[in-house]
C-alpha cells in the first residue's frame, strides 16, 4: 500500500473554510502537511488554529492580500511548497441578462485570484529554489459551456489557460502547475445554484438534481472529497512527471 507523506511541507489553500477547499485542507492535513488557509471569511488577520494549521483572512483579489498569505504561511511554517487556487464564486443568468458587475465579479475571483496568489507562491518557491506545486481548481465548465453560466466558464477557461503557462514557464524550476475539473459537486455553492437555476428555467431544485445525476456516467454528483483525492495525488511524489494538465473529476460527464 502506498502512503502519501507531506510531512514538514507547507500547503497554502484558498477558499479552505467550506466545500472543496475545506476537504482538501483536512487531506493534506491527514498527509502531515502544514497548512495555511486563506479565505475572506476568516477572522482578521492571521490565527494560528492548532500546530500544523493557520487561517488568514484574504480577499485573493487583492495583491496586497496575495502576498501577505504567502509571508504569514512562511512564518508560521517556514516555507510554501504547495498552493491550492481553490476560490470561486459564481451568478447565474443567460449570457443577454449577465450584469457587467457579476461578470466583473466572477472573473475578479476565479481568474485573477488564481494569478495573483499563483504569482506571489511562485516567486516565493523561486526564492527557494527547490521547486513546488501548484493546483489550481478549474471546473469542466473550463472545456464546455453551460447555461446560465457565461461568466462562471469564461473564467475557468481562463483558469486552464494561465495553468499552462505557468507549467511551461516554471518547468525549468521544477515547480509543477496543473489544474482540477471537477463535475457537479455537492456543495452549498451548488445547492444555491440548482435553486437559481430553477427558478430561471421554471423547474424546481429537485428538478435540477435529477438532471445533474442523468447527466453523470458514474449516476452519482461528487463529493468534495472526491475532487481532494486527485489534489491529493497531484501534490504527491506520485505525480512528479506531470504538470499543464487539466485533469477532469466529472464521473465520466466530461471525458476530454
Amino acid at each position: 500500500m502506498i502512503t502519501i507523506d507531506l510531512m514538514g511541507q507547507t500547503a497554502i489553500v484558498t477558499g479552505g473554510l467550506t466545500g472543496i477547499g475545506r476537504g482538501i485542507v483536512e487531506l493534506l492535513l491527514q498527509a502531515g502537511a502544514n497548512a495555511a488557509v486563506g479565505d475572506i471569511a476568516c477572522n482578521p488577520g492571521s490565527e494560528r488554529v492548532h500546530e500544523r494549521l493557520l487561517h488568514v483572512r484574504t480577499d485573493v483579489v487583492s495583491p496586497q492580500d496575495a502576498e501577505a498569505l504567502v509571508q504569514a504561511a512562511v512564518e508560521s511554517f517556514g516555507s510554501v511548497d504547495i498552493v491550492v487556487n481553490n476560490s470561486g464564486i459564481s451568478t447565474m443568468d443567460y449570457a443577454v441578462d449577465i450584469k457587467e458587475s457579476d461578470w466583473d465579479k466572477v472573473m475578479d475571483v476565479n481568474a485573477k485570484g488564481v494569478y495573483l496568489v499563483s504569482q506571489a507562491a511562485a516567486r516565493r518557491m523561486l526564492l527557494q529554489g527547490r521547486g513546488g506545486r501548484i493546483v489550481n481548481i478549474a471546473s469542466q465548465a473550463g472545456k464546455n459551456g453551460y447555461r446560465l453560466m457565461g461568466n462562471y466558464c469564461a473564467s475557468k477557461h481562463a483558469v486552464i489557460g494561465f495553468t499552462k503557462v505557468m507549467a511551461i514557464e516554471l518547468a525549468k524550476d521544477g515547480i509543477l502547475v496543473n489544474a482540477v475539473c471537477p463535475g457537479i459537486v455537492e456543495t452549498d455553492m451548488k445547492r444555491r445554484e440548482r435553486v437559481e437555476g430553477a427558478a430561471l428555467r421554471g423547474l424546481t431544485p429537485k428538478d435540477i438534481l435529477a438532471e445533474d445525476n442523468s447527466q453523470v456516467p458514474l449516476g452519482r454528483t461528487a463529493q468534495p472529497e472526491d475532487v481532494a483525492n486527485v489534489v491529493l495525488f497531484l501534490v504527491s511524489p506520485l505525480a512528479s512527471y506531470m504538470t499543464g494538465q487539466a485533469i477532469n473529476v466529472t464521473g465520466g460527464m466530461t471525458m476530454h
